[in-house]
């Protein structure tokens, strides 16, 4: 997988390439040739296409000036130009004006003009102001240039618009500026570790990134001026002791391909485990339902539902694959004394579900409280039951009972999360590798915080409850982030706005669960479940819009996610 790192991580990082002989200057050679070739790929139907350079005083400016000269070399018909936010006295701006490429600098560009005039008539806008080092807000000559340039972008764009539109056809009125905006690293104005945009930042049709991908790429904010983010290799080692201390990784395909259990042809359905859901209540009898099917369509060979009979009965005739198990309720809720129902079978189980649709009634805390801590009467062997030819004392003594039974590897989601944060020092109750599966409400919840701040900060705060409460977090959301308690993290780079619908949640804590059954550690199945969910989501998604998508057509399209996965 593809390293995520904070600023403080790529500074170490070339710094220690340099210390091993991987100069900065060679750093910075092989970055604007990768840089150059995108660009020469970008203008590659123009004959003489015009390429507008915004240049700042550091390395990410000396990246800018070195990919310009590369692409003039490459393609002499290409009319480069450099805007530089201060005069340079480096080799590569005396190159450019040696060679003949048009060279300006803000401090004699007083009204802009110049600036104006060099972006209106760019077919490529290259962003070299600022890299990873950016203090916001941006101030002064930055932020005029910054501001200028968008202002001159979106004026073009809005002249370049058809002014003739079809009123029947409601696609037709379609931007046709050709200008592109390629940004070097990030673009300027972007906190590449909080995520935070300047209101002045350029938005980039695509992002070119060097060493890893940076923690505020990988937020909505981030993302959305980003553009398409693609990662060059520059060359340093991976196996730099600063690069072999990164734990942070952004899930891909290939790592979730190698990480899932293989499928045999001699297998049978106790080859790929036993999920046990216990889910669903009188008012949400859809939730159970979702997450059994996708058990069972992510792998599962037994899938059963644990649930008042009032959800068992509308749901019975639709899932045929299912088994089930009929819990004691109250008024259509989970009552704290099915607990021990769920422990009778407990032992035959590979993985356990909690959470979907449960509700957040009293006595169904008090259920989840007592699965979490059984006592010696919920872990009692069953006794006989009646067949017709009499009955078995309950207080039969010669019935032993079982040693304390414990539970099978558990994910815990929805109102099974909204129950825990009920409870005091939840976390102590937890069994050891417990996957957590919040959404931000309900994240703010557990940890006693503001939706906000939990948005503002989800990669540190996913980092350090993980380990606070020592088991795997799945922060859902745009950009999923899973942690670890050993440190490890992943983020999954998806932002589909069409799992912002109910019922994706529960879909993903049954894939979840399923690999769980099925052999996979607890933080590899988290991440792989969130990887196909997001996959199968953006599949979903396209081909139609996201405000058509339901549930069920994400569950519809996690055959085709697994198939591309399994065929790349």
């Amino acid at each position: 997988m593809l390293k995520v790192v904070s600023i403080e991580q790529v500074r170490a990082i070339e710094a220690d390439a340099d210390a091993n002989g991987y100069s900065y200057a060679d750093m910075m050679d092989t970055a604007g040739r990768a840089v150059a070739d995108r660009a020469l790929a970008l203008v590659s139907h123009l004959e003489e296409p015009k390429v507008t350079i915004i240049v700042g005083n550091g390395n990410n400016g000396g990246d800018g000036l070195v990919a310009g000269l590369y692409l003039a070399q490459d393609n002499p018909a290409a009319d480069v130009r450099f805007y530089l936010l201060a005069d340079r006295d480096d080799e590569f701006t005396q190159t450019a004006r040696q060679a003949g490429l048009f060279v300006a600098l803000s401090e004699d560009d007083v009204d802009k003009r110049v600036l104006r005039n060099m972006v209106a008539s760019a077919d490529l806008l290259m962003d070299a102001l600022f890299g990873i080092g950016v203090r916001i807000p941006i101030r002064d000559e930055a932020q005029k240039i910054l501001r200028n340039a968008n202002r001159e972008i979106n004026a073009r764009r809005a002249r370049e618009t058809p002014s003739s539109v079809d009123l029947t056809n409601p696609v037709s009125k379609l931007s046709g500026a050709p200008i592109r905006v390629l940004a070097i690293d990030c673009p300027s104005g972007l906190d590449c570790d909080t995520g935070e945009v300047d209101k002045n930042a350029i938005p980039s049709d695509e992002t070119i990134t060097f060493i890893g991908v940076k923690q505020g790429q990988l937020t909505v904010s981030g993302g959305a001026v980003c553009g398409t983010l693609r990662v060059a290799d520059i060359g340093i080692s991976q196996k730099l002791e600063a690069m072999t201390t990164i734990s942070n990784h952004v899930a891909d395909g290939d790592w979730v391909k190698e990480e899932l259990p293989s499928r045999k042809v001699d297998g049978h359905k106790g080859t790929y485990g036993r999920v046990l859901v216990v889910a669903g209540s009188v008012n949400y009898i859809g939730a159970p339902a979702l997450s059994a099917e996708v058990a069972y369509r992510s792998g599962a060979g037994l899938v059963t539902v644990a649930t008042p009979n009032t959800v068992i009965l509308p749901l019975a005739g639709s899932l045929r694959e299912v088994t089930w198990m009929m819990l004691a309720h109250d008024m259509g809720v989970i009552a704290e004394k099915a607990a021990s129902t769920v422990y009778e079978d407990i032992g035959k189980m590979n993985a356990l579900l909690v959470g979907p649709g449960l509700g957040t009634e009293a006595t169904t805390g008090d259920f989840l409280k007592a699965l979490l801590m059984p006592t010696q009467d919920a872990t009692r062997k069953p006794k006989k039951r009646s067949l017709g030819f009499g009955m078995v004392d309950e207080a039969d003594d010669s019935v032993e009972d079982d040693e304390k039974a414990s539970l099978p590897p558990l994910v815990i989601d929805a109102d099974g999360l909204n129950l825990l944060a009920k409870m005091d020092k939840w976390w102590s109750l937890l069994p050891e590798d417990t996957i957590l599966t919040p959404h931000p409400g309900e994240m703010s919840r557990l940890c006693d915080i503001e939706t906000s701040e939990v948005q503002s900060n989800r990669w540190a705060l996913a980092q350090e409850k993980a380990e606070t409460w020592g088991a795997i977090v799945v922060l859902k959301g745009a950009y999923t982030v899973v942690a670890s308690p050993d440190g490890r993290s992943a983020v999954i780079p998806f932002a589909v706005d069409a799992l912002a619908t109910a019922g994706t949640g529960d879909i993903l804590a049954g894939m979840i669960t399923s690999l769980r059954a099925q052999g996979m550690n607890a933080y590899e199945a988290a991440v792989a479940g969130a990887y196909v969910h997001g996959l199968a989501g953006k599949l979903a998604g396209d081909g139609t819009s996201s405000r058509n998508v339901i549930a069920g057509d994400v569950l519809a399209k996690l055959g085709e996610a697994w198939q591309m996965l399994e065929m790349s």
